[in-house]
């Protein structure tokens, strides 16, 4: 059993264990002395104060030992160790939980664990669907599908295939089934999705709160498939802060459509036509160009 009671001789050994910290750290490193415990039998620990600025709150601890039936002490160690003020540096976090949106740059490749609850295994055309899911509903009318797709065309003229549109084949309702993915969306994630998106741009922020109306009603919100889209679209206003951005259909900016209508150019006022006064308009003007005090005397001497 460990003695409480430290060893006399370690005890007084303060200047053996001083020394021991300023070669370590240097004498401007070293402060005053903080006292000693008993590590065991004749095993004492001497703390001196740390100086550094960068190391607050942290102090020398040098630990002395001799012998049995020896009276020369010696040195054991001496570390640096916080105290309960210490400023010390946040705990280690895996890097799976310290990524944050954004993080990820060009060339970057973010694994994604098996059991990742944002997703959940998808139904392969190799596989078979589940009995009671809602991909055993359309199976049987994807597999005609996939049977038309796969019709030999050199068996029969063009004009008899079975011809599909692109956007109606079978490879393009597996995809918006998720059907030709090894996992898919699963509920969870959707939730986690629209949170997130709820919380950028969602109708309880604040330029949301000052708009004069919603996402619902803007032409500038492009919709999206999927369940989503009875919540959520794409705004596609370059002036908007959420341009490119998925927008809750309750959000809302100063840039909405109908918000404010520019208005039109003010038409100039009819002419106002003056039908009390007469006007002398002289009908060449060329002749009558001179007053009538000017002329009047030379009209006069061509009468006498």
């Amino acid at each position: 059993m460990r003695s409480r009671t430290p060893d006399r001789l370690c005890a007084e050994a303060v200047d053996l264990a001083r020394a021991a910290a300023e070669e370590l750290a240097g004498a401007e490193a070293v402060g005053e002395y903080l006292g000693a415990v008993a590590e065991g039998d004749r095993v004492v620990t001497h703390s001196f104060a740390c100086q550094d600025p960068a190391y607050r709150g942290w102090r020398w601890a040098v630990t002395v030992a001799r012998a049995s039936r020896a009276k020369a002490v010696t040195l054991d160690e001496a570390v640096l160790l916080p105290d309960a003020e210490a400023l010390l540096a946040p705990e280690w976090v895996p890097w799976s939980e310290r990524l944050r949106p954004g993080d990820l740059g060009p060339g970057d490749l973010l694994p994604t664990e098996a059991d990742d609850l944002r997703l959940e295994p998808g139904w392969l055309a190799a596989e078979e669907a589940p009995v009671d899911s809602a991909v055993s509903a359309v199976a049987e009318d994807l597999a005609e599908l996939a049977e038309a797709e796969d019709a030999d065309v050199t068996a029969t003229p063009p004009a008899a295939l079975p011809t599909t549109p692109a956007r109606g084949s079978i490879s393009a309702v597996a995809e918006e089934l998720g059907l030709r993915r090894a996992r898919v969306l699963s509920r969870y994630g959707l939730q986690a999705a629209a949170a997130r998106w709820e919380e950028a741009f969602g109708p309880k922020s604040a330029i949301a709160q000052a708009a004069p109306a919603h996402c619902v009603s803007c032409g500038f919100l492009v919709p999206i498939a999927g369940s989503l889209r009875q919540a959520f679209g794409i705004c596609a206003n370059e002036f908007s802060p959420a341009e490119g951005h998925v927008v809750s259909l309750g959000f809302g900016c100063g840039g909405h459509s109908e918000a404010a209508v520019m208005p039109r150019a003010p038409r100039p006022a009819p002419p106002v036509l003056d039908e009390m006064n007469v006007e002398p308009m002289p009908l060449h003007p060329d002749r009558h160009g001179g007053s009538v005090e000017e002329t009047g005397p030379t009209e006069e001497l061509g009468h006498s």
